[in-house]
């Protein structure tokens, strides 16, 4: 089976369906990583999104 790194801790993670937290190694590494995403310490680059935005209306074909 192969293995991967978890990426909270870095411990060698079995790939395999017998680990439900997989690629973490253990619940709390799955929760500690969604709480760093929760916080917004990890993010995907990209513009900013103004919430207070109107959203655009689609336009007709004339």
């Amino acid at each position: 089976m192969p293995t991967v790194p978890c990426p909270t801790c870095n411990r060698p993670v079995e790939w395999s369906d017998i680990n439900p937290w997989r690629p973490f190694c253990t619940e709390r590494c799955k929760l500690i990583d969604l709480g760093a995403w929760a916080s917004e310490k990890h993010a995907i680059p990209g513009e900013s999104v103004d919430d207070d935005a109107e959203p655009e209306t689609p336009r007709r074909p004339p």
